[in-house]
């Protein structure tokens, strides 16, 4: 069969697939490495390491193609958003690439909302003004490193990083990608004037942007370790997120996504770049006349990991000795399956990460609210999940003030695969939700892009008819009841906590560095 082989750089982990014209999976594999949390409110990842990850995946599915008979017909790429690294001129890396999950660009961030600027530069870009973007990066680069900045060659993110080690190309970046930097408006299509000035940057910095199908061409010693073509289209992709919803089939009108993995999102797919009036929504493109709004949650399957690492202790059952993270959260989420909805009277504000959307604030941490005596590792586990969804939820309403309906969500992600999340989370949203077969959607997503490149996938919308989707989970009446009547008590009480939870970082002593193998 001839395949798409889609290539997805993840947060923890680089995702390689394949997957033919009938959008069927047929080979796989994984790369897995830690994100170093060096100091407070730093969150890096060996940039080199990310490099090595998708050539290894390249090479590790394109053999397995090659043992099953299949033909490569292209390569296509994903990559998360809001990442940053500085480059050489040749693409070589100089530094740590910075995650989303960095917040170092906290008083950055509030000094752009402090200068009237926040809402215009949301509005052209498409991208809210936070920690995580790289234009909030880039000017903390300019208030404390301006050398650095000024004299770096080139400054990217995941998809730059990873064109260096396998395209043979100029420095290029997708609309997609480009969409999600805070620098780039989306209305006019060019870097922003403005967003340049805030984030100290030049245009010839930055990398130039086509568009998420454009054919680049493998470097030869790349194609040749893969075993492939030297002429093998790397149609260069677009982002995650976008490519997510294309993955599971939602990108007709009505129909939204929600990815589970370390951290989460809900989107819905639109024919025109959109800023809502609110600026509670993001917008990033999928192609040039698709376009995915919603909201990201920082928080998702992370938080699941973490209470298994911090609240196991005594956790005891046959065969438990060694077994992995995985297998541990999946027995903590089986656990709190024991705990009432609601998790009596327990509510989870699961921030360990701070917080996105719906309401782009720096500083937000996480907490248990109404613990009593005999809430017990059941209730917390629950309320985490619980707390994770109804985030969720707040950006589906966003999308009804809007007036965009939703009417049914498709779900990908490692957290998935856990009975607990998606009835709550259909209850959350009170919508149903159908999980899709495949937990790649991320990487199916690039596949299907890449057919769409090749002229094999003319309609994107067809996706919905190619993807396979379980049955879906429909929503429990009382259970959507009670966390409907919850829901106003996160933002409540989210947004009364932070100036507590600032004086309590100023109190705190210095965190040591950590690692963290997230769930995908």
């Amino acid at each position: 069969m001839d395949v798409v082989i889609g290539i997805d750089t993840g947060t923890t982990a680089t995702k390689g697939i394949a997957a033919g014209i009938d959008g069927v999976l047929r080979a796989h594999t994984s790369f897995y490495y830690p994100l170093a949390v060096p100091a407070p409110g730093r969150a890096e990842l060996e940039a080199s390491a990310l490099q090595d990850a998708a050539r290894k995946a390249l090479v590790d599915v394109a053999a397995q193609c090659r043992e099953r008979g299949d033909r490569v017909i292209a390569v296509s790429l994903s990559a998360f958003l809001h990442a940053l690294v500085p480059m050489d001129g040749d693409g070589k890396p100089l530094g740590p690439l910075v995650t989303w999950a960095d917040s170092r660009a906290g008083k950055q961030c509030e000094d752009i909302i402090a200068s009237g600027r926040a809402k215009g530069l949301h509005a052209r870009t498409g991208t809210p003004v936070h920690p995580m973007a790289p234009l909030s990066k880039l000017a903390w680069w300019k208030e404390n490193d301006p050398a650095t900045l000024r004299e770096t060659p080139r400054w990217g993110g995941v998809k730059e990083l990873v064109l260096a080690a396998l395209a043979d190309e100029p420095f290029q970046v997708d609309l997609s990608l480009a969409s999600g930097m805070g620098l780039y408006d989306i209305h006019r299509k060019r870097w922003d004037e403005e967003a340049l000035e805030v984030a100290g940057v030049r245009q010839s910095q930055l990398g130039a942007v086509v568009p998420t199908t454009s054919r680049l061409r493998l470097r030869g010693e790349v194609a040749a370790a893969a075993g492939l073509p030297a002429d093998t289209p790397l149609i260069i992709g677009a982002a995650d997120g976008p490519l997510a919803n294309l993955g599971v089939g939602a990108t007709p009108a009505g129909v939204a996504a929600v990815s589970l993995g370390t951290s989460g999102a809900l989107r819905t797919i639109v024919d025109r770049p959109t800023a809502d009036e609110a600026g509670r929504l993001f917008c990033y493109a999928l192609t040039e006349d698709r376009w995915a709004i919603g909201g990201a949650v920082n928080n998702a399957g992370s938080v699941v990991r973490w209470a298994g690492q911090s609240f196991a202790g005594g956790f005891e059952r046959p065969g438990a000795e060694g077994e992995d993270a995985d297998e541990r959260d999946a027995a903590l989420l089986m656990e709190a399956q024991g705990a009432p909805p609601g998790s009596e009277g327990l509510l989870c504000l699961p921030y360990l990460l701070g917080e996105r959307a719906p309401w782009w604030r720096p500083g937000l941490r996480g907490a248990y609210l109404g613990l009593r005596r005999e809430h017990g590792r059941p209730h917390l586990v629950r309320a985490a999940v619980e707390g994770v969804c109804q985030q969720l939820a707040l950006v589906r309403d966003s999308f009804a003030a809007e007036g965009f309906e939703v009417r049914e969500v498709r779900a990908t992600g490692g957290a998935v695969a856990s009975e607990l999340w998606v009835g709550v989370l259909a209850a959350a949203l009170d919508l149903p939700v159908a999980v899709a077969d495949t937990p790649e959607g991320t990487a199916m997503g690039a596949c299907l892009l890449g057919l769409h490149a090749l002229g094999e996938l003319p309609d994107l919308d067809h996706a919905a008819a190619l993807v396979a989707i379980g049955e879906p989970t429909r929503p429990d009446p009382d259970n959507a009841a009670l966390y409907r009547r919850m829901r106003p008590l996160v933002e409540k009480s989210a947004l009364a906590m932070i100036e507590t939870v600032q004086e309590l970082d100023r109190l705190a002593p210095p965190a040591l560095p950590t690692t963290d193998k997230g769930l995908t």
